[in-house]
């Protein structure tokens, strides 16, 4: 007897040229690189060129992914990008990157979970790779966020980046008594009502306009740390594991304080910890693919590590998923 199980090939990261320090963005707004670092742990962000747009931060990242995995195009039959800043309306940004990586097979579709949207993307490939309809899925996280920026609002300017990060996840079979691989188990949870402490004043239906970030950021925090604390042991519990079983905990990006927080309530050591919001800042759905593809490629996360993915977002929206590297 065997179980399907969907594994991680592969990862990759991008991040554009451009660094904006936060002694540049002090000539830029009333702010300073002291207030910045105090409050949320960013030094710098990167911010994707003028012309360069979401999907082709997605695609960059992807061929690290591929090629990270060892696979081409011609072996993914899904494509899920997980984004709030697509280029168009529509088309689908993954419909774009399908394109640019000149696939013509397979299925592409985004996901709006804002900065929870990697992790809702990473269980959504495991149902569909779990369930037959694909077996390689190139799943990814991209923002252009700093076009949502208003330059002049500091509470907001500061804390966003651009960037993206990809996964490449493959369906296999295992021996029941194989040793268990890939992700073990997710949960993911979303309360509307708290939808005006995060969100973005224009779109489509209401404005015809692309709006700009506005953040209550007290309550963002106040809810923050107990909610990601909630999906990770929902998760745990699913598995079967423990808080003490993990290796490593790979939360998002977004504010130092929260991520130091939410170790703390978990009563995980700091050296577990995955932390990368200093060098580009809240890039929303693509934090936590950069971070892991970091830890990945400087060898902290192996083969065999159990491996928590955590995030929360806008709407709200957040998730957890248990992988087994």
């Amino acid at each position: 007897m065997t179980k399907t199980r969907s594994i991680i090939r592969g990862v990759g990261g991008y991040l554009p040229e451009r660094i904006l320090t936060n002694a540049e963005l002090a000539t830029m707004v009333d702010t300073s690189d002291e207030w910045i670092q105090q409050r949320v742990g960013i030094k710098e962000r990167h911010i994707a060129a003028e012309g360069q747009f979401t999907s082709d931060l997605a695609v960059e990242a992807a061929r690290q992914a591929m090629a990270n995995a060892g696979v081409t195009p011609d072996d993914i039959d899904l494509i899920i990008v997980a984004t709030t800043t697509p280029d168009y309306t529509f088309p689908a940004a993954a419909t774009l990157v399908q394109m640019k990586l000149g696939m013509h097979h397979g299925m592409a579709f985004d996901i709006q979970a804002v900065c929870s949207g990697f992790v809702y993307a990473v269980a959504t490939a495991d149902s569909y790779l779990k369930n037959g309809l694909a077996n390689r899925a190139l799943v990814i996280g991209a923002e252009t966020f700093s076009r949502l920026l208003d330059w002049t609002d500091r509470s907001t300017c500061v804390l966003f980046g651009d960037g993206a990060g990809a996964a490449i996840m493959e369906r296999i079979e295992l021996a029941d008594d194989a040793p268990e691989r890939g992700v073990l188990a997710s949960a993911l949870r979303s309360d509307g009502h708290y939808w005006d402490k995060l969100y973005v004043d224009g779109g489509p239906s209401s404005t015809g306009t692309t709006g700009h970030v506005h953040m209550q950021g007290p309550e963002v925090f106040r809810h923050a740390v107990g909610k990601i604390t909630d999906v990770v042991y929902a998760a745990l519990e699913k598995s079967g594991y423990t808080v003490a079983d993990l290796d490593w905990f790979v939360p998002h990006q977004a504010n130092r304080r929260i991520i130091d927080g939410a170790g703390a309530k978990l009563g995980l050591p700091p050296e577990k910890v995955i932390v990368t919001v200093d060098r580009h800042a809240n890039t929303s759905a693509a934090s936590v693919p950069l971070a892991l593809s970091a830890a990945v490629a400087d060898g902290r996360i192996k083969p065999g590590d159990l491996v928590m993915l955590e995030a929360m977002g806008g709407g709200f929206t957040w998730g957890a998923s248990l992988i087994r590297w």
